[in-house]
């Protein structure tokens, strides 16, 4: 479980949950930026009252939701406070997502950002289709612990899953580089001006350059009754 010591970071994965298709499985997995190695434990396979950021891929309902599964969802360890196992986390949850990522064909990845300048953590999924990422959720008011621990961990129960990690990719980010920016790097671009516009352009040039003709040629003028 390797730490990460940049303030501003993103977090590349790939992975892969299925099994039998008879509608029987669990639990999921989840992704871990906390302030300790993982323990074995009951959530997700990692320590309960966890410090840090918990994400969980979670592929079982304990109990009945507004929300289908599989579901994204991200909680804010204290130390103190245990995650809210029998309903879903519902209690803690601070952001998440309904996101069909169990048995799919299309590579299935997640993208964690983060930035330490704005306390801002955002996550994309890539699970429908080839180059598309969509947002899951953004959670402020963010602050990881200085040093960060990375893992992964998984839970199954009377129902079971293949909980794979493909690769994972790390890369530290500048201050100016984050998921914020980017949003603004991808605004929509000016709308076109419109030929009408270009005409009344065109319009002014050629009137100053009438202008500009009509001075010169009095000039010249002046001057030739100036020699006679």
């Amino acid at each position: 479980m390797p730490y990460i010591e940049a303030t501003n970071f993103q977090i590349e994965f790939e992975f892969l949950v299925g099994g039998k298709s008879d509608g029987l499985n669990g639990d999921g997995f989840a992704v871990w930026l906390t302030s300790e190695r993982a323990e074995n434990g009951p959530v997700f396979g990692n320590r309960d009252r966890f410090e840090g950021v918990g994400i969980f891929f979670d592929t079982y309902a304990n109990a009945r939701q507004p929300h289908s599964f599989p579901y994204v969802m991200a909680m804010v360890g204290d130390g103190k406070t245990s995650y809210d196992n029998n309903n879903d986390g519902l209690s803690n949850r601070v952001g998440g997502c309904e996101a069909n990522f169990r048995g799919v064909t299309t590579p299935t990845k997640a993208r964690i950002t983060y930035s330490a300048s704005s306390h801002a953590l955002n996550l994309k999924l890539h699970t429908k289709a080839w180059g598309q990422w969509d947002d899951c959720f953004t959670i402020m008011d963010v602050k990881l612990p200085s040093h960060t621990y990375l893992g992964f961990t998984s839970h199954t129960g009377e129902v079971h899953d293949r909980h794979d990690i493909i690769s994972v990719t790390t890369s530290m980010m500048s201050k100016g580089e984050n998921f914020i920016g980017q949003r603004r790097n991808n605004a929509p671009p000016p709308p076109k001006k419109s030929g009408f516009g270009w005409y009344l352009k065109f319009l002014a040039v050629s009137a100053i350059f009438i202008a500009v003709i009509a001075v010169a040629f009095q000039m010249s003028k002046k001057n030739n009754m100036r020699r006679f």
